[in-house]
């Protein structure tokens, strides 16, 4: 399974999370006229916008994971990204309080006074949906640990891209049929969320020991010259 695939699964079973996130936060965005096909426009904008955020924002990964690769310390991070993912879903999982709600309220001021400004000015759907992009996510953390572990910049915004594809099905139709999946729905997925991140941050500390498993576990890459005897 290549990485691209696994980014839009993430994103496709985040999806579901998202909708009970900011799903309420597209339903409150105004809609100009009462026709159908303008409404429908209107949602794939504001998630068109989603998508860009996550795409530049695994293009701003990639380029400090580049240099993580340049120095070879790519390997750490693959390992470090998968204990800190397992401990996230543990602490969910077990329903462990730990500390940083202070640290992301801070995080997400500025980004709730951009969004106050956008609906006070009528921005727009697209507007909308790339500052939305911006708020804290668990699911987009997790997309953005994976796109770290890539080579490039361009691979790392190519990742975040099918990870914001996964999650556009679910949310346009959510969006536009105002919430279809229901609340028990919901919870049974969020029930579930942990164990995916458990096993998803197990995968990226296979990956970090090289155990030379194919794609679950591939061999560390050695660059250099080869010397002649």
């Amino acid at each position: 399974m290549s990485n691209n695939t696994i980014a839009f699964f993430i994103g496709l079973f985040g999806s579901i999370h998202c909708i009970g996130m900011c799903g309420p936060l597209a339903f409150a965005i105004p809609v100009g006229e009462n026709k159908w096909w303008l409404l429908v426009f209107d949602k794939i904008l504001y998630n068109g916008g989603r998508i860009i955020t996550y795409t530049f924002l695994g293009l701003l990964i990639g380029i400090i994971g580049k240099q993580l690769w340049i120095y070879g310390l790519q390997q750490g991070v693959s390992l470090l990204s998968g204990l800190l993912i397992i401990m996230a879903g543990l602490t969910r999982l077990f329903k462990i309080r730990v500390a940083g709600s202070k640290l992301i309220s801070g995080v997400m001021s500025p980004v709730n006074k951009l969004l106050d400004y956008a609906f006070r000015h009528h921005s727009g759907h697209f507007i909308i949906g790339t500052i939305n992009g911006l708020l804290p996510c668990g699911f987009v953390y997790l997309a953005l640990a994976g796109a770290i572990n890539t080579q490039t910049p361009v691979t790392a915004a190519v990742y975040m891209f099918w990870f914001g594809a996964g999650t556009f099905p679910l949310m346009l139709l959510a969006t536009v049929s105002s919430g279809f999946v229901g609340p028990v729905v919901r919870r049974r997925i969020n029930k579930a969320i942990p164990y995916v991140m458990v096993c998803l941050g197990f995968w990226f500390v296979l990956r970090g020991l090289n155990l030379n498993i194919p794609y679950l576990s591939p061999a560390k890459q050695t660059s250099g010259v080869s010397v002649c005897h």
